[in-house]
C-alpha cells in the first residue's frame, strides 16, 4: 500500500488516498474539502477511488465528499453514533465555520467490522472521545492506522465539543490503540505522522 497525504479545506486537514500501485485502484479518508488540487491529482494519476472512508463526522472531515461524488460514484461509510453529527451542522460544527454542510448519505459502521477495498482490509476501531462515533481504520497487513482526530503526534483530539470526553479518549487510545505493534504506522487528521511506539513512550496526553 502507498499512502498518500493531501492536506484539505480551511483548517488544512490531512485527507489520505490509500493506493493500491498495481490496480490504481483507491480508497479515500477525510475528504474535509472540496479540492481541486485532489480530485486533479486523482484524476492525473488515473486513479480508481472506490470509498470514503470517515473517521468522525465532524466538518472539516466531512466537507469535500460531494465533490467527489459529482465525478466518481463510490459507497461512504461512518460509525453508526456519528451518523446525528453528520446530517446536524450545528453537531459538525459547519454552522460555527461556514454557511453549513450535512450529508446524509453515509452507510453505518459498527466497531470491529472490516471493508475490503482496493485488496486492502480496513477494519474499523471505534475510538469514541473527540466524537462518539470516533473510529481509526487499521490495515493490519500493511502496518497502518488512519486515527483521525483520536491520536496525533505527540497530542490528542480535542474534548471540548458536544458529545466529547477525554476519559473515553484516553481510554480508546490506551484499551483500542497502544495494543497494536508498536511499529505500527499511523496517519492522524492533523499534523505529521508518527507510530504507535513513539505514543506510548512520549505522548504526554496518555
Amino acid at each position: 500500500m502507498k499512502v498518500e497525504k493531501i492536506p484539505v479545506g480551511i483548517l488544512g486537514t490531512n485527507c489520505y488516498l490509500a493506493i493500491n500501485e498495481e490496480t490504481k485502484e483507491i480508497v479515500i479518508i477525510d475528504p474535509g474539502g472540496a479540492s481541486k488540487r485532489l480530485e486533479g491529482h486523482i484524476e492525473a494519476e488515473g486513479y480508481k477511488p472506490q470509498a470514503i472512508l470517515l473517521t468522525h463526522g465532524h466538518f472539516d472531515h466531512i466537507m469535500g465528499i460531494d465533490a467527489l461524488l459529482g465525478k466518481w460514484e463510490m459507497p461512504v461509510y461512518v460509525h453508526e453514533d456519528d451518523a446525528d453529527v453528520m446530517n446536524d451542522a450545528r453537531l459538525n460544527l459547519s454552522a460555527s465555520y461556514t454557511p453549513g454542510y450535512t450529508f446524509s448519505g453515509a452507510e453505518c459502521l459498527k466497531d470491529g467490522q472490516e471493508l475490503h477495498f482496493a485488496g486492502y482490509d480496513f477494519k474499523a476501531i471505534h475510538t469514541p472521545g473527540h466524537t462518539r462515533g470516533g473510529v481509526c481504520y487499521y490495515v493490519e497487513d500493511e502496518g497502518v492506522l488512519f486515527s483521525g482526530d483520536t491520536l496525533f503526534q505527540n497530542s490528542v483530539g480535542r474534548t471540548d465539543f458536544v458529545g466529547s470526553s477525554m476519559l473515553d479518549l484516553v481510554a480508546s487510545i490506551r484499551e483500542r490503540l497502544f495494543v497494536l505493534p508498536d511499529e505500527t504506522y499511523v496517519c492522524p487528521g492533523h499534523s505529521g505522522e508518527t507510530t504507535i511506539g513513539h505514543e506510548k513512550a512520549h505522548n504526554p496526553f496518555v
